[in-house]
């Protein structure tokens, strides 16, 4: 045997996908786990609540003061708050992982419709990104 270095080549297909924000690997042959936990979206259901919380108990009294104790945009507050007016299966849907595959935050904070009915009809319609 020669004292000359060997190089040993390992070459794993892997797929990048996005996930919460994040990029993930995923290899073949590997099962793909049932729930697909989007951090983003959980936290901003979180936020939604504590903030929808806040305002019921009188600790802000309007959206622009909550805004200005978290130190971010009205805007931002609102549309967030949003989340509070989803159907109860849905946020659970997205809580324990098991949202439609296409659903993200960006895509919750359109306008969506406020009867439940038409939130699942919708939801269960979302696409894919591209």
């Amino acid at each position: 045997m020669s004292d000359a270095a060997q190089t040993l080549t390992v070459v794993i297909p892997l797929r990048v996908k996005p996930s919460g924000g994040r990029k993930a690997m995923v290899t073949p042959g590997v099962l793909v786990l049932e729930r697909r936990q989007d951090i983003t979206l959980i936290k901003a259901v979180a936020r939604a609540f504590r903030w929808r919380r806040m305002l019921e108990t009188g600790r802000f009294s309007t959206i622009n003061e909550l805004a200005a104790a978290e130190k971010i945009n009205s805007s931002y507050v609102s549309r967030v708050l949003r989340l509070t007016l989803l159907a109860p299966d849905i946020v659970e849907a997205i809580l324990n992982g098991r949202q439609p595959e296409g659903m993200t935050l960006p895509g919750l904070m359109e306008p969506f419709p406020v009867s439940w009915e038409e939130q699942r009809r919708t939801t269960n319609e979302v696409t894919p990104p591209r």
